[in-house]
């Protein structure tokens, strides 16, 4: 629960019938993660390209084309990683239930003495030990779900593989486009005389701000702080892609 809520909001919120339904209801997912690790990284991945390329001294429509093909192909393909990757947690999860069942099937003995040493480091102790022991042992489900969180540190909840993947997609796509929108709007309006990769490099930096405002308002801490360090960290790899491309430029 946040410390920023009122007590009047904490009190409402943990009203017996509130409580009951929070957590009939279980953790909400969270998508940050995805979000911030298809942020930065189509930011970082797309800037390289434009780094590369302009080095090269190659056209605006070469940065165009290899910057929207990254895009597509190098989104899809995060976002295919991380939708794989959810779904191989999800399956882990399930394959350590079955083992657990199995294992109160064929040892019980052995088990609720895994049970019984969990609580006892939680400080438990003499009948109070032995009452909690043989309460959670009698529910077969409950038991599993014991030692699938404080055996295996696992979460009871399964996380959506498909919404996991599309929000690194998206994230990918739509922060990975501002390094491409100065060569863009030249292409489409010549008028404008804009240096494109300056204005490619500043739109960058924009990103990881606004990238490390949104994680920090989300998890409750300073915006301005947390877009300094996500503006640090990608501002650094991002310089990496511009010396990289620079001496890739000069072959």
């Amino acid at each position: 629960m946040s410390s920023t809520r009122t007590k009047a909001e904490l009190i409402r919120l943990h009203q017996p019938h509130a409580i009951a339904r929070r957590l009939s209801d279980g953790p909400g997912n969270s998508y940050l993660r995805d979000f911030i690790y298809g942020a930065t990284d189509g930011l970082i991945t797309t800037f390289a390209i434009v780094a590369g390329v302009a080095g090269a001294g190659l056209s605006p429509a070469v940065v165009i084309i290899l910057g929207a093909a990254n895009l597509l192909a190098d989104g899809f393909s995060m976002g295919a990683s991380n939708y794989l990757g959810v779904r191989a947690d999800n399956q882990l999860k399930e394959k350590t239930r079955r083992e657990e069942y199995e294992e109160i099937r064929l040892y019980p003995e052995g088990e609720r003495e895994e049970v019984r040493q969990i609580f006892a480091a939680k400080g438990f102790s003499g009948a109070q030990l032995e009452d909690i022991v043989t309460t959670i042992t009698r529910d077969r489900q409950l038991w599993v779900n014991t030692m699938l969180q404080d055996e295996h540190g696992l979460s009871l909840q399964n996380q959506k593989p498909l919404h996991a993947g599309g929000v690194t997609f998206i994230a990918f796509v739509l922060l990975g486009a501002l390094p491409l929108l100065p060569f863009c709007i030249g292409a489409l309006i010549p008028s404008v005389s804009a240096e494109p990769y300056g204005l490619s490099v500043a739109l960058t930096l924009v990103g990881f701000v606004v990238v490390g405002a949104i994680k920090g308002a989300q998890v409750k801490r300073s915006p301005v702080w947390s877009a300094l360090e996500t503006l640090a960290v990608g501002g650094g790899a991002a310089m990496l892609a511009y010396w990289v491309g620079h001496l890739l430029g000069g072959l």
